[in-house]
């Protein structure tokens, strides 16, 4: 006999974390989905080929290969699996890359399930016929963000970002005590 709770929507949360995916998980099942962790890359693909879920709520930044790897994948496993993109290193071009490998929604961190289910709410919502013309970032914004993408690379580190940027080290550090600009 099938369990009233076999019906749940299935869903899979990856991040190196462990403790945050098991915390995330659980808050999914309170709200009634079938969730399952995985920690990385290998263990996220093996459990979506053995059931692949619905919808997934993936880390970007990830030891090994990448949460926008993983999406690829997942999304060569089952292209019905709505993701989400989760990341404590947002830019609009790693947003980007996400939409276009075919992310349901991208969310910066911290983010509790109520946003991630928010974000997935928005993925689903049909797109514009006419799309809005959102202004085009100012060469300082793309400057700014640039800077923190390569960082984000370099996993924090100041004198490897600057080598990769091809600046001295001092000129990284001025300008990443400036705030974002507008």
């Amino acid at each position: 006999m099938a369990s009233p709770l076999d019906d749940r929507p299935t869903l899979l949360v990856v991040d190196d974390d462990r403790l945050l995916g098991q915390q995330l998980a659980r808050s999914f099942e309170r709200r009634g989905f079938a969730a399952r962790v995985a920690a990385g890359f290998d263990e996220a693909v093996a459990q979506a080929r053995a059931e692949p879920p619905e919808m997934a709520v993936v880390d970007l930044k990830m030891p090994g290969r990448s949460g926008l790897e993983l999406l690829a994948e997942l999304k060569q496993i089952d292209a019905t699996t709505r993701v989400v993109v989760l990341t404590g290193f947002g830019s609009i071009a790693t947003a980007v890359d996400a939409m276009r490998l075919g992310a349901t929604n991208y969310v910066a961190k911290p983010a509790d399930v109520d946003d991630i289910l928010t974000a997935f709410a928005r993925g689903a919502e049909p797109a514009l016929a006419a799309a809005p013309d959102y202004p085009a970032p100012s060469l300082a914004r793309a400057e700014w963000e640039h800077i923190h993408r390569v960082l984000a690379d370099c996993s924090g580190n100041i004198s490897e970002a600057a080598r990769r940027l091809g600046i001295h080290r001092r000129s990284l550090q001025r300008k990443l005590q400036k705030l974002a600009p507008s």
